[in-house]
């Protein structure tokens, strides 16, 4: 089998970051699972922390709304690219210095925190524009974006989410945002501080001195991708945004070290899997038949997985599978693989 050894994944790190949405809470309600997982490393001594790209709450929001949860959090547990890109611009600009700001009243807050002007128009003279997901953010907001812009302020973006998880679906991201602006400018901003940029989870590895960190995310884009830049291991759960079909069709810096349903792949060795397996794992073997994978065989369906997973980063097949038999035919049924 292939798993973790017997062990549960959780021992083998002195760290877990979590993503917040899609993985600890969907909008407002946490994730099935989420609370008694957090409460489990909570008893246990465990240290965790947090890294969202969401920019439209602060860090002492974000742990006031875990906690509300039943997630007890502190608000120095919590890292967001609305900090971190008022950080980066504290660091840059001389104090007091005008910041146009498109977002949510959380990425003002933040830019006032660290001794820097907010201002929404671009006849105040900002050096710079800095733009993070605010559900009010409209025409009006990019149009003043862009004059500031064009006149010379740099552009930081607080993430390029593309879309953001709720209970319909997904839905326009930041990255939407800044995608009408870049098209709008012919450019791109001048840093994006969120994920897939490394420095959330490299923060939140510092912090945590000796020990090996473990990134837990739903999304392949920002999350997987930002703990390879980070140089961390990673777990993707299936409770969000990235599905099994993007999965298989992952590019290299996208792929993650292990994959489960959801949190209790944390403590079950049954519930969670490194990928890629072999071709041939748990009873279950891969093959090429006229450029599609062909599952035959029967076993747990995350070994399936895994087989799956060597299979189409090798021969770069996607997520072009069909079964070889009736199991192979349920597995695949509930990876939402159509056959």
């Amino acid at each position: 089998m292939t798993g973790v050894a017997g062990d549960r994944l959780i021992d083998g790190y002195a760290l877990v970051v979590f993503d917040l949405d899609g993985v600890i809470y969907l909008i407002d309600r946490p994730i099935p699972g989420a609370v008694e997982a957090l409460g489990a490393l909570r008893a246990e001594g465990r240290s965790v922390a947090f890294a969202t790209n969401n920019a439209s709450r602060r860090s002492s929001e974000v742990a006031d709304l875990l906690t509300g949860m039943d997630v007890p959090a502190d608000p120095a547990e919590v890292l967001t690219s609305a900090a971190a890109a008022a950080e980066l611009l504290r660091d840059r600009l001389p104090a007091g210095s005008a910041v146009l700001v498109v977002g949510a009243e959380a990425l003002r807050a933040e830019i006032r925190a660290v001794g820097l002007t907010p201002v929404d128009r671009a006849d105040a003279a900002p050096v710079a524009v800095v733009q993070g997901y605010g559900p009010q953010v409209g025409w009006a907001d990019l149009a003043e974006a862009s004059v500031a812009i064009r006149a010379g302020a740099s552009w930081v973006a607080t993430n390029t989410d593309r879309t953001l998880p709720s209970g319909r679906g997904p839905l326009p991201g930041n990255g939407s945002l800044v995608a009408a602006l870049r098209h709008a400018l012919d450019r791109a901003p001048d840093v994006v501080v969120g994920k897939p940029e490394p420095a959330l989870f490299a923060t939140a590895a510092r912090r945590a001195g000796t020990g090996r960190t473990l990134v837990v995310g739903d999304r392949l884009d920002t999350d997987i991708e930002g703990a390879r830049r980070a140089g961390l291991d990673s777990l993707l759960v299936l409770t969000g945004v990235s599905d099994v079909p993007e999965l298989l069709a992952a590019a290299e810096q996208r792929r993650p070290t292990h994959v489960a349903a959801d949190l209790a792949g944390l403590f079950d060795p049954a519930a969670v899997v490194r990928v890629p397996g072999a071709p041939e794992t748990g009873g279950w073997s891969v093959t090429v038949v006229d450029g599609a994978m062909e599952l035959r065989g029967a076993g747990r369906p995350l070994d399936a997985l895994a087989a799956l997973c060597a299979v189409a980063w090798s021969a770069g097949t996607g997520a072009d599978v069909r079964p070889a038999s009736p199991e192979a035919q349920q597995a695949l049924a509930g990876f939402g693989l159509a056959t």
